[in-house]
């Protein structure tokens, strides 16, 4: 669980304040996208939790360490892994950083609990938990070389 699936995106102008400094909020935003586009590297979803496995990733904690601030036109990189997989929930760091000087612009972590449509805890389907912890160079099950 020591890989990290990188993103970019740049600072649109709707994320700033007045003085084209990214609100504080904004991060959680990225964090999200840090945390899907995670998912996709390893083969699945968050629509096909729900829909094909009714797997919902429920948001029960966040947490965000501000260090330095994001400004309007920088490229940013999310970097985001699972830093712990429960049986009923999983844990995601992140960190931001400027492209143009590298620096870390902030650092956080969600906890997701696994829930039903109905929203009731359940455990994460095994075929998830498997794709999360496989590395880059392990081949999905269902993707094997042939």
């Amino acid at each position: 669980m020591d890989e990290w699936y990188e993103t970019e995106i740049r600072v649109r102008y709707a994320e700033t304040d007045q003085m084209g400094i990214v609100h504080h909020a904004n991060y959680l935003t990225w964090f999200e996208v840090g945390r899907s586009e995670l998912c996709r590297s390893k083969g699945f979803s968050y629509k096909e939790m729900e829909d094909e496995n009714d797997a919902l990733l429920v948001v029960a904690e966040t947490y965000c360490r501000y260090k330095a601030p994001a400004l309007y036109e920088d490229v940013l990189t999310i970097r985001t892994r699972v830093s712990e997989i429960r049986s009923r929930s999983l844990r995601f760091f992140y960190e931001v950083f400027r492209e143009s000087d590298g620096t870390l612009l902030a650092e956080g972590e969600t906890l997701h609990l696994v829930t039903d449509k109905e929203k009731k805890v359940r455990k994460l389907p095994e075929i998830y938990r498997n794709r999360l912890l496989e590395t880059e160079d392990e081949p999905f099950p269902d993707q094997a070389p042939s």
